[in-house]
């Protein structure tokens, strides 16, 4: 189904109002529109005359018809002038040229009223005529400024290149905010402003300055209406300009967000991405890690382990104990101080829980490879030592038919081997090394500085 005729001069007046002259604009958007004129314009009150000629009738009706036989469309009005009324008829062209006639005619000295019989001319090919000579005389209009349109138009480009220019000059930016995060607002926010400054100086060179403010206006509607819409995204935003004011990590940290680890590999405006374990990229929203609890694992360089052991019910814990603490300070990477410490942690149903801690240096240990040294020296250990690990289920023996049970050992009846060779626990640096490179490789901006001072 086609638009109705409104619609259609509605899309006309959209498209020719930027175009259209100072002048007679509310008029000429009236008339497309179709608005009826009004039968009378209320004036002010007046004191009416109690004396009256019919001259003075006679030259308000000469000077209503020379002005309208001036005036394009309204030559065909005819005027009659009694006591003071007013009466207008006759066929014009569009409404906004009869509220023309009516408000000519209450402007002159000595009217009392004004009545209007107009009637807006609904012949098409006349209608046409005069939106094009309308249409003719904006063009015109158009190309006599055309030289102002030029030069506005070159003031918002050089604004706008100009501002652009200024924000991508960081080292200027980072001299006055060290944060590259603050930076580069500065640097939008600047842009922005020589941009306005740009279209202020194009309004005032076309003395449109009151357009200034329906324009701020509108974009302040706008705004607020867009800023409910990307609420999410102004959010993010806002975060990742205060998490780069605190920075509670930086590139290679090994951090717990939210439930997820992994190394810091780089925070942009809107999430922050870890580098799993795995190999993983991990992309948490900013707003999200603003709100988390941080878990920073490489902002002090020692680092505690912890592992459970289990030993029988009926042994001697302080020996077990200090057989666990000679055995971790002899492992490889744990520091002796602080020094390792074995406690009980509980009394189970069918053995003891014993917790060993112990304390590693990340920068020349890996943590996964020192506790799993730790694990394996104290179990070697208590083997050797005869101290019984009771698990707490039961074990089902199996007895083939000779009625001889399978000795543990070597399947020779010999006891089991233990190998006392220590294994290596320097610190693995595969992970950082893959953040390293996608440090160079990845095309995504990096809020994180070292330069920021590091929140304590």
């Amino acid at each position: 189904m086609g638009w109705p005729i409104d619609g259609w001069r509605l899309l006309v007046i959209a498209l020719l109002l930027p175009l259209w002259p100072a002048t007679g604009t509310a008029d000429d958007a009236g008339s497309l529109l179709g608005a009826p004129p009004r039968e009378a314009i209320e004036q002010p009150p007046r004191v009416i005359e109690t004396k009256r000629s019919a001259a003075v009738d006679a030259r308000i009706r000469e000077r209503l018809v020379a002005i309208y036989h001036e005036v394009a469309g309204l030559e065909s009005v005819t005027v009659e002038v009694r006591e003071g009324v007013v009466e207008l008829s006759g066929v014009v062209p569009s409404p906004a040229r009869a509220q023309r006639a009516i408000r000519f005619a209450t402007q002159v000295e000595g009217v009392v009223e004004v009545e209007s019989a107009l009637e807006v001319d609904s012949n098409l090919e006349r209608r046409l005529r005069v939106g094009w000579q309308a249409l003719a005389v904006a063009v015109e209009r158009l190309f006599a400024n055309l030289p102002l349109l030029l030069v506005a138009a070159i003031l918002v480009l050089l604004a706008w290149w100009l501002g652009r220019w200024l924000s991508r000059r960081r080292n200027w930016l980072l001299r006055i905010a060290p944060n590259p995060f603050i930076a580069m607002f500065i640097g939008q926010a600047l842009h922005l402003l020589l941009m306005v400054l740009g279209l202020v100086a194009a309004l005032v060179l076309f003395d449109a300055t009151a357009l200034l403010g329906t324009i701020l206006g509108a974009a302040g509607i706008a705004g607020l209406a867009l800023g409910f819409a990307i609420r999410d995204t102004v959010e993010n935003y806002i975060a990742s300009l205060l998490l780069s004011i605190r920075n509670p990590f930086e590139i290679n940290d090994y951090v717990a967000i939210d439930g997820f680890e992994g190394n810091v590999l780089r925070m942009t405006t809107r999430a922050t991405v870890l580098l799993s374990p795995d190999g993983n990229h991990i992309r948490i929203p900013n707003a999200k890690v603003f709100k988390a609890v941080i878990v920073n694992y490489t902002r002090r360089p020692e680092r505690r382990f912890r592992f459970d052991i289990g030993v029988d019910t009926e042994l001697d814990l302080l020996p077990v104990q200090s057989l666990a603490m000679r055995t971790l300070s002899s492992v490889p990477g744990v520091l002796s101080d602080p020094e390792p410490m074995v406690v009980v942690e509980a009394l189970g149903d069918s053995n003891v829980v014993l917790s060993a801690y112990g304390w590693m240096d990340q920068r020349s240990a890996s943590y996964q490879k020192v506790r799993s040294e730790a694990i394996r020296s104290v179990k070697q250990a208590f083997d050797e030592a005869g101290v019984v690990m009771p698990e707490p289920i039961y074990k089902l023996r199996v007895i083939d038919d000779s009625g001889a049970t399978e000795p543990a050992g070597d399947g020779a009846g010999n006891a089991p081997v233990h190998d006392h060779r220590m294994q290596d626990v320097s610190a693995d640096r595969s992970i950082e090394v893959r953040v390293h490179a996608e440090q160079g490789a990845g095309d995504e901006e990096n809020l994180l500085s070292p330069k920021v001072p590091r929140e304590s």
